[in-house]
C-alpha cells in the first residue's frame, strides 16, 4: 500500500474525530486552542494507536488468512465506509458541550477510533509500514481535529455529515482498489 492510500485512509478515519471536532468547536462562546490542541491530540493519539493495536491482533492470523486477506480488507472497509455513510444522514442529538475533562475526552477519543482498530487489523494483511502509516494517520487526525474546532466555532454544524459521509466514500473506494489490485482485474 502507497503513502497516496495511507493518507487518505487517515483522512477517512479522521471524520469521526473531525465531526466530533466541529461539535466541540460550536459549543465554544469564543475560540479557544488551548482546547482545540488538547482535543487534537486525544483524537490524533487515539487514532493512532487503535490501527497499531489491530495490527498486532491481525499479525497473528496472517499466515492463516493470507488466501483470503484482500476480501477481508474490501470487507471491512466497505463496512466502516457504510456504516459512517448511514451515520451522515442521521440526525445528531448529542449535547454539544466545550468540556475537555480527562473522562470525557477519552470516551470520546474511543468512540471516534473504533473504526480504526479495525483498519489496523487489515493492514496487517497488506504490505504496509505501520509506524509510517500510525504516523500519519495520527498526525492527520491531530490537524483534522484542530481544524473541526474552528470550523464549528465559526460555521456551526452545516459540515458534520458532509465530513463523515465524505470519508465513508474514501474508505469504500480504497477497499474497493484493494480488491482489484489483488484479483488483478486491470
Amino acid at each position: 500500500m502507497g503513502i497516496i492510500e495511507i493518507i487518505l485512509i487517515g483522512i477517512g478515519l479522521a471524520m469521526d474525530a473531525f465531526a466530533v471536532s466541529i461539535c466541540k468547536g460550536l459549543s465554544m462562546k469564543k475560540m479557544e486552542w488551548k482546547k482545540a490542541i488538547i482535543i487534537g491530540l486525544y483524537f490524533g493519539i487515539f487514532q493512532g494507536l487503535m490501527p497499531l493495536i489491530g495490527y498486532v491482533f491481525g499479525i497473528g492470523f496472517e499466515n492463516k488468512i493470507k488466501s483470503i486477506d484482500h476480501w477481508i480488507a474490501f470487507i471491512l472497509l466497505c463496512f466502516i465506509g457504510i456504516n459512517m455513510i448511514k451515520e451522515s444522514f442521521k440526525k445528531n442529538d448529542k449535547d454539544a458541550d466545550d468540556k475537555i475533562d480527562f473522562k470525557t475526552m477519552i470516551i470520546l477519543a474511543i468512540a471516534t477510533s473504533i473504526d480504526a482498530l479495525t483498519v489496523g487489523v487489515t493492514f496487517a494483511f497488506l504490505d504496509v509500514n505501520i509506524l509510517l502509516s500510525v504516523i500519519i494517520i495520527s498526525v492527520i487526525t491531530f490537524f483534522l481535529s484542530i481544524i473541526g474546532v474552528k470550523i464549528g466555532n465559526v460555521f456551526g454544524d452545516k459540515y458534520e455529515s458532509k465530513a463523515e459521509f465524505t470519508g465513508g466514500i474514501i474508505l469504500i473506494l480504497i477497499g474497493l482498489k484493494t480488491l482489484i489490485e489483488h484479483l488483478e482485474i486491470f
